[in-house]
């Protein structure tokens, strides 16, 4: 969330060699943190990771529509609506801008995430957490299409800062529908496959909104990307009538049933 908001600030303030630079002094950081790091022993009765695993990581999310709708409902935001590669062409071509509006453009969606975030308590409220994910992709979607009608700048800004919190709304209903419905042996393997899905969705999506973009032009990259994200999302809510149906409530239920009969403690 902070992260897209700074690189924003970073583009307005010194233009995009300043923010690469600390991009690249960031993640070195991290890198060097992470080789720091002292070895881990194993758990007791752990399994040794390998091919087998990963096997049994897949087919557990293929054989569950509902954990599997939470990574594909996020493929389809993010493949076809996430129109950030295309900042700079809109911040030249349609606002007759530079640098500044693509670091204001690449900032507005963090501001919708950052204002949810702190202000969405009545999330927590909300038990239908299979409904909220196909709502908030659709209003994703909506606002992304209706970004790419518009050439106000200011109301442009909205509509991602509405886009972000829309997609901060999903991820936080996703993760808990991942998190219940995955028993302990799992967890590791689904957020590894959780991992590969938020980080590689955006980078597919941007080589989608680039190829229609230069075939097309990135106005009509974007529209027919969020319009793209709507029909995806409404086939995906038909195709898993379940994940519509998902209660938070009854699944910790069952959650807590399952390993009360494996002799393990609830939580």
């Amino acid at each position: 969330i902070v992260g897209p908001l700074l690189a924003g600030v970073a583009v307005v303030a010194g233009g995009f060699g300043s923010a690469y630079a600390i991009d690249v002094g960031s993640f070195a950081a991290a890198f060097y943190a992470a080789a720091r790091l002292p070895s881990l022993p194993p758990g007791e009765g752990a399994r040794r990771a390998g091919l087998a695993s990963v096997v049994e990581g897949l087919r557990f999310v293929a054989g569950r529509p509902v954990v599997l709708m939470t990574f594909g409902a996020d493929l389809v935001a993010m493949i076809f609506g996430t129109p950030a590669a295309l900042f700079p062409a809109l911040a030249y071509g349609l606002y007759g801008g530079g640098a500044g509006i693509a670091g204001l453009l690449s900032a507005a969606p963090a501001v919708g995430a950052v204002i949810v975030t702190l202000l969405g308590g009545a999330i927590a409220r909300v038990h239908r957490h299979g409904l909220g994910v196909v709502l908030s992709i659709a209003v994703w979607g909506l606002a992304i299409t209706l970004f790419g009608l518009t050439s106000t700048l200011w109301l442009g800004l909205v509509l991602l800062a509405v886009a972000g919190a829309a997609d901060t709304v999903s991820a936080v209903y996703r993760s808990t529908i991942l998190q219940v419905a995955t028993p302990p042996g799992m967890q590791g393997r689904l957020q590894a496959v959780y991992i590969v899905v938020v980080v590689g969705g955006p980078r597919l999506g941007d080589l989608e909104s680039g190829a229609v973009a230069t075939a097309f032009t990135p106005r009509l990259s974007v529209i027919s990307g969020g319009l793209a994200c709507l029909a995806g999302i409404g086939l995906l809510a038909l195709a898993v009538p379940a994940f519509l149906r998902y209660d938070a409530r009854a699944a910790a239920r069952a959650a807590a049933d399952a390993e009360n009969d494996e002799g393990l403690p609830s939580v």
